[in-house]
């Protein structure tokens, strides 16, 4: 499928909102006057490394979809399935001899996002010492729904008591993807009062696609 820039004289899609009820979502927008088709776009946001995380030009899956189609439903309606976060873009369509060419609007107006819900991960700390001992081994355990990138977590380092945020303490990146099920990570040696706590490397970006609970 091609893709070209809207020309601003061109009639685009404007006031596009959502509803989400039961695992569906609707989408409804202002058709264009003479627009009798158009191409929805469903990009999946969720579960991707930080390099291509909500990559604004990652191609999704298009779907044809009509203006009598849009009446008899009365909004284009999707069934939203797995984890994260669901990219929604409707664009105007204009056939050409060749084939169709959709036009990429620059106003984000033909643009909306959903939330598909989130994938748990289960932490787990342990500490093992011996009486007469100055330093202390910290036993991490991740528990994961999904796959998860070692970007999104990170573990931070306190003297004297438990992290509180990420910025409360010296921040450690981890150096593997976590796998679904049970990850244990290699002990980690540290003074005897220190303590350890995972978080998001960024809370607002990973906490939309899942939910970090200690155990």
């Amino acid at each position: 499928m091609r893709f070209a820039d809207a020309d601003p004289s061109v009639p685009l899609i404007r006031r596009l909102t959502l509803a989400v009820d039961d695992g569906y979502c609707t989408l409804r927008w202002l058709w264009p006057e003479g627009v009798e088709a158009v191409y929805v776009e469903r990009l999946e946001l969720e579960l991707v490394g930080d390099e291509q995380s909500r990559d604004q030009t990652a191609p999704g899956k298009l779907k044809l979809y009509t203006r009598e189609e849009y009446k008899a439903s009365n909004g284009y309606m999707d069934r939203m399935t797995g984890f994260g976060a669901i990219r929604y873009t409707v664009h105007v369509c204009r056939m050409y001899e060749d084939g169709p060419v959709l036009l990429r609007q620059l106003n984000d107006e033909n643009t909306v996002i959903a939330s598909a819900g989130k994938a748990d991960i289960h932490f787990s700390i342990r500490y093992k010492s011996g009486f007469f001992q100055k330093r202390k081994s910290v036993l991490m355990t991740v528990t994961a729904e999904v796959p998860v990138p070692k970007e999104a977590l990170c573990y931070v380092r306190k003297q004297g008591g438990v992290p509180l945020n990420k910025e409360d303490g010296t921040v450690y990146p981890f150096v593997s993807d976590f796998a679904p099920g049970r990850n244990e990570m290699p002990p980690v040696e540290v003074a005897k009062d220190d303590y350890v706590r995972l978080f998001f490397t960024d809370g607002p970006k990973y906490g939309a696609v899942y939910r970090l609970i200690s155990d």
